[in-house]
């Protein structure tokens, strides 16, 4: 017989989990709880979903070692690397390397064909997707926040409003006792002290998702600035990654700067509330960043950009993160460990999400992702005796 090749179970000679299979198991697993039967992003989250794929007997079944390599944003990266560690930890013929450069040059070296999977935070763009060969696949596996971390001595809780921290990357405001600062944080004592903001210096998706809100919410900075993956900064001093922002916030007084919430909570980072559409200051925290996606429906091509939340719990600065991957593998092998490690972020990676400072995807998002992922392996078709 004939089986097509896509998460096989030696347990049970053979199985072929196609986008409806794993729909039933996350249906199973949580119950009708977490879907939005109108289409819309629905983060009550339900049970968690469970998969079947971990035990002795339930690894997947690959013909011979596989190596994966990826690479790109480094906003997902403390997720991935754990994802990747523990589902080689029941897959040991599998190995996956991911390199946390950056979304732009994750893109570049995904166009490129150097790497078997990328990941950016700003889904890639038509022209972008025009120049790959073998197809591109934006599967949206994880979400997080972007924060607003800061260094400053005794002050544990601050409060910013929009035209406040737009100036202060403006370079507007320049001091931690600025009046304006001041007026939002009343009782709180700010110290006589100069603000040194810190920003990306590579090409990111966190850039570009940050500098897309900025751009919604002030004319100023849309004109002056604007939006993207690289831009000229204004003030500051530039750090490369997620991580060196993170390190060059910690070890500067009076520092500023935006990382993913993940980073900052990992590293006990201060982090800003920060005012939402309506006015009201939110914290960032998994409940008000599923707050956010609430009201996200998600199109057919898993690109959704969020620049500037409504809601009145919705926190302003929440993404989406993608991973890309080919339509095409010359290797079947390579396509079948990709689309497994896939199905593992979709069940019981979105267990580890929350204990990282990332969102659970809703039920409804994963069997989307899970859709769209199933195209990975549908080409190739392999010979299994009864």
């Amino acid at each position: 017989m004939v089986f097509r090749l896509a998460f096989i179970n030696p347990a049970r000679v053979v199985r072929s989990v196609s986008v409806l299979a794993l729909a039933v198991s996350l249906a199973a697993c949580g119950g009708d709880q977490g879907t939005d039967t109108t289409g819309g992003t629905d983060t009550t989250g339900g049970d968690t979903a469970q998969t079947d794929m971990g035990g002795e007997g339930d690894k997947l079944a690959l013909a011979e070692p596989v190596d994966l390599t990826g690479a790109g944003a480094s906003f997902p990266a403390p997720i991935y690397q754990r994802w990747f560690a523990e589902f080689n930890s029941e897959n040991p013929k599998l190995q996956i390397d991911y390199q946390s450069v950056g979304s732009g040059a994750g893109v570049e070296q995904f166009t490129q064909g150097t790497v078997d999977f990328g990941a950016s935070d700003v889904a890639m763009s038509d022209e972008e997707i025009e120049q790959v060969d073998r197809g591109v696949l934006l599967l949206p596996i994880t979400a997080g926040s972007i924060v607003l971390a800061y260094n400053l001595g005794g002050i544990e809780e601050l409060k910013l409003p929009r035209d406040v921290y737009v100036d202060i990357l403006l370079g507007n405001i320049t001091n931690w006792n600025d009046p304006a600062i001041a007026a939002a944080n009343e009782g709180v004592e700010l110290p006589d002290q100069s603000i040194t903001v810190i920003h990306r210096s590579d090409g990111s998706g966190t850039t570009g998702v940050f500098t897309k809100h900025l751009s919604a919410i002030s004319p100023e900075w849309e004109e002056q600035v604007g939006e993207g993956k690289t831009v000229e900064w204004p003030t500051g001093v530039g750090a490369k990654g997620n991580e060196g922002v993170t390190a060059q916030i910690k070890q500067t007084d009076g520092a500023i700067g935006y990382v993913e919430y993940g980073y900052a909570k990992q590293n006990d980072l201060n982090f800003a509330a920060l005012e939402n559409q309506v006015g009201n200051f939110v914290t960032p925290s998994d409940e008000s960043a599923s707050k956010t996606l609430e009201a996200v429906t998600l199109p057919e091509n898993l690109r959704a950009f969020i620049a500037d939340p409504e809601g009145e719990e919705s926190y302003p600065i929440v993404t989406y993160t993608w991973l890309l991957a080919y339509e095409e593998y010359d290797d079947p092998q390579t396509a079948k460990a990709l689309e497994a490690t896939i199905e593992y972020a979709l069940t019981e990676g979105q267990e580890i999400a929350p204990e990282l400072g990332y969102v659970q995807l809703p039920q409804n998002v994963r069997e989307k992702v899970a859709e769209k992922a199933d195209q990975i392996s549908q080409e190739y078709d392999i010979e299994v005796s009864e």
